[in-house]
């Protein structure tokens, strides 16, 4: 009987050193990146690796630093621009800086959920989490939860100084004035605003820095309706506004928004920004394909996700845990959307 082939065993870094005729230490300098390694040598090393198939353990690595090398990110379920474009810039940016991003989604906003999901990546152990949370819901018990590691939380909420955590966002309610202001110095005086998912704080903080800048300015505040952050809720919105008077511009809680608006002012002969100027918010890729062209209030999610990712992994190892809480900068776009109002 012939006797079955024995499974090929799996290259070690000591067979790369032998191909390549170096010694495992100058190996393990390659694969750390050390610029110590003359290049023909670190040539004939990477070659080896190459045609051997060698593969780094992570694992055994990770036990010879005693480091994980790993960060848990605790995120919604939501497909929404914002929070599934934060997400993919901070996998992006671990990646770059060399650790590996665990995703767990949380469905249930319950505190219950969010502390399982927490104790279940701190049994990894990660070294460090990015605690994505634009809903009430989940940042209700987090100034409760001890968190022997750090923790940046993107959210707009105050909740870094009792909870040991660092919260990073973009500037809600400044990026709500920089549109508001460029309707008010175009002349619009009746600028309506509808609003987004109030479950969420940036709906919350746009919405807010709307009702205080209308305020401020002793104008008339056109109370929203629906509100949420689909195509549907601009499309309806925008049918009521149509039935109650149009306002001379619309200030919208997201560029989704917008384009339903569009579709509403469309079927019913309105011209954009002839007779209503629009506002968006986020600068989605195809805000500069509507028709006309959509001015809105561009967020750099790139930006934010390195950002945060810095600040994690500043804060890994650090004796003190939890920082200030930081805004980054929003940015107006100005495009064809937006007109001074014509004279009714």
């Amino acid at each position: 009987m012939a006797r079955p082939r024995r499974a090929k065993s799996t290259p070690s870094i000591v067979d790369v050193a032998k191909a390549a005729g170096v010694s495992h230490q100058t190996v393990s300098r390659v694969l750390n990146g050390s610029q110590s390694v003359l290049p023909e040598t670190r040539e004939r090393v990477q070659n080896a690796i190459n045609e051997l198939g060698y593969r780094r353990n992570s694992v055994a690595r990770a036990l010879a630093r005693q480091r994980s090398e790993m960060i848990g990110i605790v995120t919604t379920t939501s497909l929404d621009y914002g929070p599934s474009s934060i997400l993919m810039e901070i996998e992006l940016a671990a990646r770059k800086a060399g650790f590996y991003a665990a995703v767990a989604p949380v469905e249930d906003y319950d505190d219950a959920s969010v502390r399982a999901v927490f104790d279940h990546f701190l049994g990894v152990p990660a070294e460090g989490i990015v605690f994505i949370a634009p809903l009430r819901e989940m940042t209700a018990d987090m100034t409760q939860m001890t968190i022997p590691v750090p923790v940046v939380a993107v959210t707009t909420q105050a909740l870094g100084a009792g909870a040991g955590l660092t919260p990073i966002s973009i500037d809600q309610e400044l990026g709500a004035r920089l549109a508001l202001e460029h309707l008010y110095d175009l002349g619009h005086r009746d600028i309506a605003h509808i609003a987004g998912n109030q479950e969420f704080f940036e709906a919350c903080n746009r919405e807010q820095a709307w009702r205080d800048f209308m305020s401020e300015r002793g104008l008339a505040i056109r109370e929203p309706q629906v509100k949420g952050w689909e195509f549907s809720v601009g499309y309806e919105e925008g049918r009521r506004l149509l039935a109650e008077g149009l306002p001379t511009a619309v200030f919208c809680a997201n560029d989704q928004i917008a384009l339903g608006l569009y579709r509403a002012l469309e079927e019913a002969g309105v011209c954009v920004p002839r007779e209503v100027s629009i506002v968006g918010f986020d600068d989605m890729p195809a805000a500069a394909y509507y028709s006309p062209a959509l001015t809105t209030v561009r967020q750099d999610f790139a930006n934010l996700g390195r950002v945060v990712l810095e600040t994690l992994l500043e804060e890994i190892g650090a004796a003190d845990k939890g920082g200030a809480a930081r805004a980054l900068t929003p940015a107006l776009v100005v495009r064809d959307s937006t007109a001074p109002p014509r004279s009714r």
